[in-house]
């Protein structure tokens, strides 16, 4: 009963402190855009961009940009992770693997996404497949790193006991080292997830014809600035999602792991 209160009291805490900052955020704006004198297309009043936003809404347009965005993040965000947790075990267990690969991997995340981004989109195209490719790339780094880090932190003292159990490595994999490293990769998860909306972005920036992004470029072309405003929310909006998203598969995957740290 202790841990479902808490659990209770968490959650509602969390929501009045985004409405409170979401509603001072909103009178400062509303201030700002009146006493600055500022014209309307550099700084609009709060009113202007509800108002752009209903339009978008109502004539489909932002929904389709968003769900464009939404399925490109989300086609990066398991690519990323699968090839991610596959290296990133390889790498944790055999340090022949390691030096192998260890050059190529510092290499790609010391070039900008911005830098390669234009690349991919012309080898493959302007599609969504580009958008995956790079929203699959900028989430690659902290989701392997947090699994090596996690299949490298199971001690030995439990790898020896299960083999004097003799179980076999596809029981040690299941039963020991998912377990003990699913916490730390969760943790590069999360990263990730908020990572792979920048990385799809990108992508629109650079060559599409549909998405946030290109909404974005849309809205700056005609200096529309309202809409820009409403594509930036959105995807502040989708980030947050995605973090809830994937702090709730947390919580329910890892229940163990919280009732035992409380």
């Amino acid at each position: 009963m202790g841990e479902k209160k808490k659990r209770r009291v968490r959650i509602p805490s969390l929501v009045w402190t985004l409405l409170i900052v979401a509603f001072l955020g909103f009178f400062l704006w509303e201030g700002l855009s009146h006493l600055s004198g500022l014209p309307a297309f550099i700084l609009p009043p709060p009113v202007a961009v509800f108002d752009r936003f209903v339009r978008a809404l109502s004539d489909g347009s932002l929904l389709h940009h968003t769900t464009a965005t939404l399925i490109e993040v989300f086609g990066g965000l398991l690519l990323g992770l699968s090839f991610a947790t596959m290296i990133g075990y390889a790498v944790a267990k055999s340090r022949t693997v390691e030096r192998l690969l260890s050059p190529y991997i510092i290499a790609s995340q010391s070039v900008p996404i911005v830098a390669i981004a234009p690349l991919l989109v012309i080898w493959f195209g302007p599609g969504r497949i580009s958008k995956i490719l790079i929203s699959a790339l900028i989430v690659f780094f902290p989701v392997l790193v947090n699994t090596v880090v996690g299949v490298r932190s199971v001690p030995e003292d439990l790898h020896d006991l299960m083999r004097s159990l003799r179980a076999t490595r596809w029981q040690i994999f299941r039963k020991l080292e998912v377990p003990a490293a699913m916490p730390v990769i969760f943790g590069g998860l999360k990263v990730g997830a908020t990572l792979s909306v920048i990385g799809a972005v990108v992508g629109e920036f650079v060559g599409s014809d549909e998405g946030l992004g290109f909404l974005i470029n849309v809205g700056r072309g005609v200096f529309d600035t309202s809409l820009v405003f409403v594509a930036v929310f959105m995807l502040i909006t989708l980030a947050l999602a995605l973090y809830g998203l994937v702090t709730a598969i947390e919580r329910r995957v890892l229940a163990w792991h919280h009732a035992k740290s409380n």
